[in-house]
């Protein structure tokens, strides 16, 4: 058995412990950074948490500061810790980790335990658009329902979702768009989504985005576009929507074909 280091920091729910494997072949940055994240991620060091400065963890730790301050680094590229002056290391909050399967943002960020909320920038009818039509199995120019949201998580900005329903599918009533997502009041209204079709991409932000998203123009950004199907084959939702891609980020599963 190789020498393992064990250090303690101090979390939401009490102390945190990190240890270090001298003999593994895995960097010690990368098992401090691994080992930082994955506290971040499960709640147990909660937005605020302060981590010290990188003397005082390399010391705790009995790492050199260079190590350390990769470890550091590594997550402060991610999102996930900042350094403050006269602070030290502070965790920002954790990456949102959102699995490729038909559950909507709302309900993926409650059960990340990430405090979801949303702010309903525009609910209203309009026409729908070669695009949209398309999307939706409609008539160029028909009418449909569009909602506008900007989705948070901690109180900071997440998502910017557009989504259009076919007119008259289901009263969208903002106060309850405030309150919940999308999907819990199409079930709560018996419509059953069985399927989706779904396109995943990235591109920079612009102004207009940036300034919603509070991220700088030019930002990276990751994109959605989402039609969703219920269980009799219905085109029921076209969801075009703009991620933050410093806090959040898609999971896939791969799986080889016999």
């Amino acid at each position: 058995m190789g020498k393992r280091d064990t250090e303690q920091a101090l979390g939401a729910d009490g102390p945190v412990q990190f240890s270090v494997d001298r003999s593994s072949p895995v960097p010690l940055y990368f098992q401090l950074s691994q080992q930082l994240e994955a506290a971040i991620e499960h709640g147990k060091l909660a937005p605020g948490s302060l981590l010290g400065n990188e003397i005082e963890l390399a010391g705790r730790l009995g790492l050199s500061r260079p190590t350390v301050r990769q470890a550091i680094q590594s997550l402060v590229d991610k999102g996930l810790l900042v350094r403050r002056r006269g602070i030290g290391t502070q965790v920002v909050h954790s990456q949102v980790k959102r699995p490729l399967e038909l559950s909507s943002l709302y309900d993926d960020l409650e059960a990340a335990g990430q405090k979801p909320a949303t702010r309903v920038l525009l609910n209203t009818t309009t026409e729908a658009d070669a695009e949209v039509a398309a999307a939706l199995g409609l008539a160029e120019g028909a009418e449909v329902a569009l909602v506008e949201r900007l989705r948070l998580a901690h109180g900071e900005p997440v998502a910017h979702l557009r989504n259009h329903l076919p007119a008259g599918l289901i009263e969208l009533k903002t106060a309850e768009l405030e309150e919940t997502g999308l999907y819990r009041l199409m079930r709560s209204a018996g419509i059953t989504l069985h399927s989706a079709r779904q396109a995943v991409g990235a591109r920079a932000a612009t102004v207009e985005e940036g300034a919603r998203l509070e991220e700088p123009e030019g930002a990276p950004l990751l994109t959605m576009q989402r039609t969703t199907f219920d269980d009799t084959g219905r085109a029921v939702e076209f969801g075009s929507h703009v991620y933050r891609a410093s806090r959040y980020a898609f999971e896939f599963q791969l799986l080889v074909r016999p």
